[in-house]
């Protein structure tokens, strides 16, 4: 076992733990831990899904029956959340409300099981059945190609990142605001404001970002777009304001509130071209009306965060 991968195995039950380090696997090219109740052990690593046999090895779902596979346990589920809450799963009840906790590391783990309701909205979590452990990976120096093409006369431009899941968007994002907060050869540093609302992009923990955004950034986490985007400006002033997968109708509104008062905007939204974002009727208006000056098209060919496309706002393809 490589040992850049222990902190996450610690977090595991003791089964699947001593089951785990038996296996090659590297935290680089590890993406995903999938446990669910009665069902098989998954891991995806070099964007395949693998299963684990109960004598330690990785074997490709399309090769495998369930027999011979470890199949995870109500009590493997149970001791992951002990050891990811640290014992004290009440402490962590905002984030369980949202369905994911954020370890150390900015390792975020998604939880689902048996919702409580409380007049209508998630009051909490319980019967937690299934986990899923997304392995936190910085990509440093991605955004370099990228930089170049988003900012215009020593400005940058609003820009948004299509990209369909699991394509590197917001490693991609991620690399952005920090080389736009840190400055370059190309654009001096910039303020820059990040709503983490799945903490995905800073991956606080305890409040600490995990991952490098940048000297001059500051960041709300776990807090929805569009109540985030606008106390950052009222509160922090930032250039620029940074967002992952925009969609809703407030998202929106807030994105041309932020316009309006001056501050740049940088998201991504899901999609596979840019007629994809035209097919989502708040979205198309911002296409419509020119609001974005760049289009960042991903896919997931020769590797993760491959760009294929980028556009401006007329259309015309810049690379």
């Amino acid at each position: 076992m490589n040992q850049d991968i222990t902190g996450i195995l610690n977090i595991l039950s003791a089964n699947i733990r001593n089951l785990c380090t038996r296996l090659d696997i590297k935290k680089s090219r590890l993406i995903e831990v999938r446990l669910r109740v009665n069902e098989p052990l998954i891991l995806m690593y070099d964007n395949m899904e693998y299963m684990v046999t109960t004598d330690g090895r990785m074997k490709k779902s399309s090769e495998v029956c369930k027999s011979g596979l470890y199949i995870v346990t109500i009590k493997d589920i149970n001791e992951t959340v002990e050891h990811i809450s640290k014992y004290s799963l009440y402490a962590y009840e905002d984030e369980v409300r949202q369905g994911f906790i954020t370890i150390e590391g900015g390792h975020r783990v998604g939880i689902a099981g048996k919702v409580i309701l409380e007049n209508g909205r998630i009051k909490n979590l319980k019967h937690i059945t299934f986990l899923n452990i997304r392995i936190a990976h910085e990509v440093k120096g991605c955004g370099s190609n990228i930089i170049p093409y988003i900012v215009k006369d020593n400005l940058v431009c609003h820009t948004l990142i299509i990209s369909p899941p699991r394509c590197g968007k917001t490693t991609l994002l991620r690399d952005i605001v920090r080389q736009l907060s840190d400055g370059s050869e190309i654009i001096r540093g910039q303020s820059v404001g990040v709503v983490d609302e799945r903490s995905e992009i800073a991956a606080c923990f305890n409040g600490m970002p995990q991952n490098d955004v940048g000297m001059r950034t500051d960041i709300l986490d776990c807090c929805p777009k569009a109540y985030g985007m606008m106390m950052l400006i009222r509160s922090m002033s930032p250039a620029i304001i940074a967002v992952d997968e925009i969609g809703s109708h407030e998202d929106i509104a807030a994105i041309y509130d932020a316009i309006n008062s001056g501050c740049k905007i940088i998201a991504t939204v899901h999609g596979n071209s840019v007629d994809d974002v035209l097919c989502k009727p708040g979205l198309r208006k911002l296409v419509e009306e020119r609001v974005f000056e760049r289009y960042i098209v991903l896919n997931n060919k020769g590797h993760i965060g491959n760009v294929q496309y980028i556009f401006d706002e007329r259309g015309s393809v810049l690379a």
